[in-house]
């Protein structure tokens, strides 16, 4: 028996090589498709944007649990400020500017979630709504935070600066 050597533009011994779209290409040779750029790093502008808004939404959540249970969870403020870290830092990249700026708005946010929290008891009491009591009533809103704050209080903020900083290193 003889074996048949296979024809020079056929590597495979006459198989078809029907379907490869890389199969006339050279290595090196141009790509059949455009290759997708990486992601945008180091755009603190991004970062503060995207932080800005995982803050508010951080926000709104803490304070409406806040405000519905009547009682401080020291998790959820970790969660926020975890929330706006990670946000800003897989959003904004890797700059340790970002660090900062998701811990000091972590801290805004967890005290604007309070505010929120106060904001739903008092509109309960008074039956007004929540959005009237907010920003008709912003004034008495801090007046009762101030008379209300405790060293708990401010161990919640600090939670949820803690909470970005881990954020912002889960993100990288």
């Amino acid at each position: 028996m003889s074996q048949s050597v296979p024809p020079p533009n056929q590597p495979y011994g006459g198989q078809p090589q029907g379907g490869n779209p890389f199969a006339g290409q050279q290595p090196g040779g141009p790509a059949p498709f455009a290759p997708v750029p990486p992601p945008a790093r180091n755009n603190i502008g991004v970062g503060l944007v995207a932080a800005v808004g995982a803050g508010l939404v951080g926000a709104i959540v803490y304070g409406l649990i806040l405000g519905n249970f009547e009682h401080e969870i020291g998790y959820l403020a970790v969660g926020v400020g975890f929330l706006v870290g990670f946000a800003a830092r897989k959003s904004g990249g890797a700059n340790p500017v970002m660090t900062v700026i998701s811990a000091l708005l972590s801290v805004g946010a967890v005290y604007l979630g309070q505010l929120l929290g106060i904001a739903v008891v008092f509109s309960d009491l008074a039956n007004e709504s929540v959005t009237s009591v907010l920003f008709d009533h912003f004034d008495v809103l801090t007046k009762a935070w101030n008379e209300g704050s405790d060293g708990k209080t401010y161990l919640f903020l600090a939670l949820g600066a803690l909470g970005a900083v881990g954020g912002a290193r889960k993100g990288s």
